[in-house]
């Protein structure tokens, strides 16, 4: 595992990201759509790169038919409806880089291309990009913080990458 970087207004941890991806098929969408709902008991995010927090669970949209369902606790599975879509893990897989402070903005205009003024980018909000060739999907947590949600394979030298950025 990497250990965490604390320097002068700018922190960084990394842990494990439990998710479950769930999507619909194109025919079946809206009653995918209802059904996932039901079983949340919340609202689906209505737009790619939004998020809604429903108890200790994160819904991110990342496709028009594709959901992450992110927890903190652990990701619980969720039982698809085959005729509506599917549903698979991808915990073992990605970890999450937690980052925070102030110069969190200038640092990470060193590794991956972000507006932070655009409303895309605004807390709550979602978006997948790239990090140094290595896609990666940024969570706006907060005017200044922010979770990288990256490749398990990939999460040394990307951490390493944003801890020379932050000392540079």
């Amino acid at each position: 595992m990497v250990e965490p970087l604390s320097l002068k207004d700018f922190y960084l941890s990394v842990a494990d990201c439990p998710i479950v991806q769930i999507e619909g098929w194109d025919a079946t969408l809206a009653k995918f759509e209802a059904s996932v709902s039901q079983a949340l008991g919340a609202p689906l995010p209505a737009a790619v790169g939004e998020t809604v927090r429903h108890a200790e669970v994160l819904i991110v949209r990342v496709a028009p038919r594709r959901f992450w369902l992110m927890s903190e606790a652990g990701a619980k599975p969720l039982t698809i409806d085959p005729e509506l879509g599917c549903s698979v893990s991808l915990g073992e897989g990605r970890l999450r880089l937690r980052m925070d402070g102030t110069r969190l903005p200038e640092i990470l205009s060193k590794c991956v291309a972000v507006d932070w003024s655009s409303p895309a980018a605004a807390p709550g909000r979602a978006w997948q990009t790239a990090f140094h060739h290595v896609p990666v999907l940024l969570l706006r947590t907060a005017e200044t913080a922010c979770d990288l949600i990256v490749p398990r394979s990939f999460a040394k030298s990307l951490t390493d990458w944003i801890a020379d950025s932050a000392a540079g």
